[in-house]
């Protein structure tokens, strides 16, 4: 099971009331709400291993260099070196290292790699597995992962974590027309406001499930736009061909990386705390109650 871990979060603290709070009064709703998230997860699913996948960079340069308005509009500050600041809730900020704090002492694996975002690192264990992965995440960009064949899925949270939307490439082909390898070519030609990627102007969704249907893939739509034979119409034939310079570079930034350089880290399921005396103090300082403590039961059962 391979956590994207900043998509739950995210969830967990608009999810959370903020008058979940510490002793001292800070805001822990989104580590809290993170722990009841897992808890159900490995109550429900029971994993042998369990990665709690990170942004290392939530912008890597690379694709920044691509396609510049990548992710753009989400930059709080730019930093002369190292990942742009991402524009984050002032109450959430601070309860990312208690998160990353927590993981570590309940020995969790919590992996990100420098210059990759948290999807990277969740297609290159994806990629690697040698068994069925579960992907869970509020991102659609990890569709592009779902194969049948191999018994990779996206489970993806409509409400909290205890109702997922369980998508496989039948879901995938109801909903979107495509299978899992059709879903990073639908996504680049439709685009993503929310990432910055303008897509083909005129292309919508539909749109681009009928040409991947006709065409089979993106490249199989580059060539029919240099053939005259092929059945276009002459507006898409003329999005397409001004699309060029776009569709040279897109695939690169939406498809996730299978290739990152992973850490060596135990991925097991923990039974048993790493550090047991670590997390008693963080249990006490950030008020984790329940919330750790049905989470630990969990692990040991």
């Amino acid at each position: 099971m391979l956590l994207d871990t900043a998509s739950l979060y995210f969830r967990a603290y608009f999810g959370v009331p903020d008058s979940v709070k510490a002793p001292d009064g800070t805001p822990v709703n989104a580590v809290r709400g993170l722990l009841d998230f897992i808890d159900r997860l490995v109550k429900d699913h029971r994993p042998d291993h369990l990665v709690a996948c990170m942004d290392a960079d939530w912008r890597p340069e690379w694709r920044v260099e691509l396609i510049p308005t990548y992710k753009a509009h989400r930059v709080a500050e730019e930093q002369a070196s190292g990942p742009d600041t991402e524009e984050v809730p002032d109450t959430l900020s601070p309860q990312v290292p208690v998160i990353e704090a927590v993981l570590d002492a309940l020995g969790i694996a919590r992996v990100g790699v420098a210059e990759y975002e948290a999807d990277d690192v969740i297609g290159t264990y994806t990629a690697r597995a040698t068994g069925p992965v579960d992907i869970v995440t509020g991102d659609r960009d990890l569709y592009q992962l779902v194969d049948d064949a191999r018994g990779v899925r996206v489970l993806y949270p409509l409400k909290g974590v205890g109702t997922l939307a369980l998508t496989d490439e039948a879901a995938l082909r109801e909903k979107y027309g495509v299978d899992g390898r059709g879903y990073a070519d639908l996504a680049l030609l439709r685009g993503d406001p929310s990432d910055g990627l303008p897509g083909v102007a005129g292309i919508g969704e539909k749109t681009a499930a009928k040409l991947l249907a006709e065409f089979g893939d993106l490249a199989g739509i580059q060539a029919a736009v240099d053939d005259p034979r092929a059945k276009l119409t002459p507006s898409q034939r003329k999005r397409l061909t001004e699309a060029k310079p776009y569709l040279a570079v897109a695939p690169r930034v939406v498809r996730v990386a299978d290739d990152v350089p992973l850490p060596d880290v135990d991925t097991a399921l923990p039974r048993t705390p790493r550090d047991t005396a670590a997390l008693d103090e963080l249990a006490a300082r950030w008020g984790l109650g329940g919330s750790l403590q049905r989470l630990l039961a969990t692990l040991t059962a």
